[in-house]
């Protein structure tokens, strides 16, 4: 019987999560076909503006060279992302314990983040190569921020007698740490990860364009040189899938770690 609700209460979320996602679907739909049919009707210039047709038949016939540059520009941001969330979130809880790391550490990274990319991006690949290492230090300084500082932030707006009670049971100050306090301000941790997210592979490909061997930023440099435009279009449509991805690997990642939204929104609630 146990079994039948556990199934049953899996039905139930796997229905409202496919619900939930019908209006983003038929948006998505209904502006591709609104967009192809404009193509089709007004005939803009081709060196100009692809229609959705182009794109993806683009996309089909160069998928042998377009595929590893995918793939480059994937695994320069993955490992970008996750050394900025391995990074990111410690420094974060160093941040939070010490007003001294918090006074060395956080204005350099603030005044980083004022930096263009296009200004810093040079300098990081005279130093670190136009290999993938190059591209992977940049997404990771780029991604880095909004994580350290969702961590501290979340740390901060936690109340504190969460901590007092759990001290006052025997708790030391590391397992108040990370099993109250964290464990509270964790939604917020995850908002800095998707906003990290959110960027990582056009940061990637961003550095591609401005030195690198491979990846989708110098298929977006011949393109752009050639006037292909679909095929610009088509990188575009990439970066765009592998964001989408990662997006929905976070969200499944925090959905394990902290459960339905509705159980994250009240602390107090009962596990």
């Amino acid at each position: 019987m146990a079994v039948s609700a556990h199934s049953s209460s899996i039905s139930t979320r796997w229905h409202r999560a496919v619900r939930n996602r019908i209006p983003t679907v038929v948006t998505i739909m209904a502006l591709l076909a609104i967009w192809q049919v404009w193509v089709a009707v007004a005939h803009p210039d081709p060196a100009l503006v692809a229609s959705p047709t182009d794109i993806a038949a683009s996309i089909a016939r160069t998928w042998p060279t377009l595929g590893p540059a995918t793939w480059t520009t994937a695994y320069e941001g993955l490992c970008g992302f996750l050394i900025a969330v391995a990074v990111g979130i410690p420094l974060g809880v160093a941040v939070f314990r010490s007003s001294t790391v918090d006074a060395a550490l956080m204005p350099p990274l603030t005044a980083a983040q004022t930096l263009p990319l296009i200004a810093i991006t040079p300098l990081l690949l005279i130093w670190f190569g136009f290999e993938p290492i190059g591209k992977i230090v940049i997404v990771a300084v780029f991604a880095l921020f909004p994580i350290a500082v969702q961590t501290v932030r979340g740390l901060r707006a936690v109340p504190s007698f969460y901590a007092d009670v759990a001290l006052t049971c025997g708790a030391t100050p590391r397992w108040t740490l990370w099993h109250v306090q964290l464990r509270v301000a964790a939604r917020q941790v995850f908002g800095g990860i998707r906003v990290s997210a959110a960027y990582v592979f056009a940061t990637a490909a961003t550095a591609e364009y401005l030195g690198a061997r491979s990846g989708l930023g110098i298929w977006l440099q011949s393109a752009y040189n050639s006037f292909q435009t679909p095929l610009i279009f088509a990188a575009a449509v990439m970066i765009m899938a592998l964001t989408g991805v990662l997006m929905l690997a976070v969200h499944a990642v925090e959905r394990c770690v902290l459960g339905a939204p509705d159980s994250r929104e009240n602390p107090d609630a009962d596990e």
